[in-house]
């Protein structure tokens, strides 16, 4: 029996075991940290052992395969260790789509990815279609599998993490929505090495299978040269010119393969400049993959928009407060505060990967009354903010930091929490700093 180790045991890792275990592995599961309870209990269902708090090399590098789940760098220890020994090193994603005929829509980016993948698995709902929604949003592709799903369609979000250890795994339609700097601190400070591992999105395309892509991306525009890509081509862009499948023109949203499609573009329920782009990509997919007019139309003018993603808490003292903890990068917060419509307090900080943020001066300038740091340390921000004739608040904790915002801020004003950075310093997860945010809001 082959036998198949498990390095991680959150969502992907555990799925993979489950996976593992039904089509007969032998499987073994370890963790460096402490396994969430929900988690043991999937492998004790499963009768999968385990350990945690530490790697035992002779219970792993006697593996055929190891799938790793995405978080874990490849430098680490115990990946070296399995490198150096010949073994295979995959990721969940790449290991459960070897056992699903379904059609994949996968979608990846620096930003809009999830706002992405959740609008096209709410229209392909919305459509009656047999869908499943996995890979870096809601449940583990493997799990589901596992648990017998039948879907005729998934919709997988995918990180530049999963993507760096797929290698036969197939895209039917794939979705490069832009390429800016982000994750640096795990590609050795390379922005080439992480273009790279976008562009895995491509790989095993065949002429049967779309690639749908930001037109006016200028990275992808320069890595397209590079690639022989068999798909259909499907660019879009925010205005209307020669090739492009999708834009927006004289107020109309339009697609115009395979068949014409258009819509006002006030009916669109997502707001935003950056949202223009979501939507025309999961449109393209929408109408690639057959689905009616009516349909389309429907969904895009009622989609509800992503938790943590522009989400708009409540108004407190005349003050709009908006949740944009999913702003892990400066790009993110840049597309935030263009939509921005009043004077701002922007909130900023957390763990820095790396980040310039020359991209996004202009707009603090023009739109922020006030800017509140969040993060362990600081220093970075001050050095580069301080300077700039802006109010600034120096906070390490949610509640202080909310309290600053509501001191800093008039009635009239935007409080915006999009932190450019991860979460990890201060709290579990971007998840976490959100509901923190979204509850001491509610607490003033």
């Amino acid at each position: 029996m082959r036998k198949i180790a498990i390095l991680g045991a959150a969502e992907s890792g555990v799925g993979a075991a489950a996976l593992a275990k039904v089509k007969g592995f032998d499987v073994f599961v370890s963790d460096m940290e402490k396994i969430k309870e929900n988690f043991k209990q999937v492998l004790r269902e499963y009768d999968v052992p385990w350990e945690e708090g530490g790697h035992t090399p002779e219970l792993i590098l006697d593996a055929a395969e190891v799938i790793k789940s995405p978080g874990i760098p490849e430098d680490a220890p115990m990946v070296k260790k399995i490198k150096e020994a010949g073994i295979p090193v995959i990721s969940e994603i790449e290991f459960a789509g070897r056992y699903t005929d379904a059609k994949m829509i996968c979608i990846t980016g620096s930003n809009g990815k999830t706002t992405t993948t959740s609008l096209i698995y709410h229209i392909f709902q919305k459509a009656g279609y047999n869908v499943g929604l996995a890979g870096n949003i809601g449940r583990s592709l493997a799990l589901q599998i596992a648990e017998g799903c039948q879907y005729d369609y998934y919709v997988i979000e995918l990180s530049s993490f999963q993507l760096d250890n797929m290698y036969d795994f197939r895209a039917n339609i794939a979705i490069l929505l832009n390429i800016t700097p982000d994750h640096l601190d795990r590609y050795e400070g390379s922005m080439q090495k992480y273009t790279d591992a976008k562009m895995r999105i491509v790989q095993n395309q065949t002429e049967e299978d779309a690639f749908i892509y930001w037109n006016d991306d200028p990275i992808i525009s320069a890595e397209l040269r590079k690639y022989g890509i068999k798909a259909k081509m499907c660019p879009f862009s925010i205005i209307k010119k020669e090739g492009m499948i999708g834009y927006i023109a004289d107020g109309q949203y339009v697609i115009e393969y395979p068949t014409p499609f258009n819509m006002e573009q006030e009916s669109l329920s997502l707001r935003g400049k950056h949202n223009m782009y979501n939507s025309l990509a999961a449109g393209i997919a929408a109408r690639i993959s057959g689905i009616d007019d009516d349909s389309l139309r429907q969904s895009l003018s009622d989609f509800e928009g992503v938790e943590h993603r522009l989400q708009k808490v409540g108004r407190v003292g005349g003050v709009q407060y908006i949740n944009d903890s999913k702003a892990t990068n400066v790009d993110a917060c840049w597309y935030a505060l263009e939509s921005m419509t009043t004077p701002t307090i922007l909130i900023i900080g957390g763990k820095d990967k790396g980040n310039d943020y020359s991209a996004i001066k202009e707009l603090v300038q023009k739109k922020c009354a006030g800017l509140v740091y969040l993060g362990a340390d600081n220093t970075k921000l001050h050095n580069f903010f301080d300077g700039m004739g802006i109010p600034v608040a120096d906070t390490n904790n949610m509640k202080d930091c909310v309290a600053a915002c509501a001191r800093m801020a008039k009635p009239g004003y935007t409080v915006l929490l999009s932190p450019c950075c991860a979460s990890f310093d201060l709290f579990k997860n971007m998840e976490d700093r959100g509901e923190q945010f979204c509850e001491q809001v509610r607490n003033l």
